[in-house]
């Protein structure tokens, strides 16, 4: 049976490469719903009838578990799709109560879409931490659209960044929660624009830890495998593969 990975795109594949390192012998598969990207723009309606549509055709290959690699789609309808269906679905969890921990005198800088910073999950997560004093939010919709095109560091991404963060007052804050899988292939720009002594977190390991909680772990070194689909067009192997390695860059390994 394979553990299922689902995006609106190519974001997710990051919390896909961090599951391989861990469970290296697993079959898996990753649907992105290219067609219907980016999802952060998108009505809650209209998230929800295609996230539907993608889970029920990922039901039909019967996934051990399945990861919503995406935080816009957890946010609107991972509630309904626990309850909808039998096997295990893992989701995103904004990295906020780590970030928190980790500068315990300092603000959180929440990055996400457009759509995450509106859903109430954001803000009950928020207010279960009490932190409304601590953590700020800053929509950066559009790092999906370079993700997704394959643009990771050029001048435009560079001065779209820098003006967002440049209303920051860094003096207050310890670090940046990456709150979209999208923007992990960023961070090194990131990191490069704002003070070197803020930290940038993502979500990617408590999702990928609490998939090897609740799976029962394939040992046979000879079953490893890998399928990926595409809404409405031909796979695009190489695209994926090159945010693989690009990814696989950012994390400090070979692919």
């Amino acid at each position: 049976m394979k553990i299922a990975f689902f995006d609106s795109g190519v974001g997710g594949l990051t919390v896909l490469y961090d599951a391989m390192q861990k469970l290296p012998h697993e079959q898996y598969m990753y649907y992105a719903d290219t067609v219907n990207v980016p999802y952060g723009t998108k009505s809650k309606k209209q998230i929800i009838n295609y996230v539907d549509q993608a889970v029920a055709f990922i039901a039909e290959m019967e996934p051990k578990a399945l990861v919503i690699a995406c935080n816009t789609a957890t946010s609107v309808v991972i509630k309904q799709l626990r309850a909808d269906y039998d096997f295990p679905i893992i989701g995103m969890e904004p990295a906020i109560k780590p970030a928190l921990q980790l500068h315990p005198s300092k603000k959180v800088l929440m990055c996400a879409t457009k759509r995450t910073i509106k859903e109430k999950k954001l803000q009950n997560l928020i207010d279960e931490l009490d932190a409304h004093d601590r953590v700020e939010k800053q929509a950066l919709q559009k790092l999906v659209k370079f993700a997704e095109a394959g643009d990771f560091d050029n001048s435009e991404i560079e001065s779209y960044l820098t003006s967002k963060f440049n209303k920051i007052n860094w003096n207050q804050f310890g670090s940046v929660v990456l709150g979209c899988t999208h923007f992990l292939y960023f961070k090194e720009l990131i990191q490069r624009i704002i003070p070197d002594d803020i930290d940038i977190i993502d979500g990617n390991a408590g999702t990928v830890n609490r998939l090897i909680d609740l799976v029962e772990t394939n040992e046979e070194k000879n079953g490893a495998g890998l399928r990926f689909y595409e809404s409405g067009k031909e796979v695009e192997f190489g695209r994926f593969e090159t945010h693989l390695k690009k990814y696989a860059q950012i994390r400090g390994r070979e692919l």
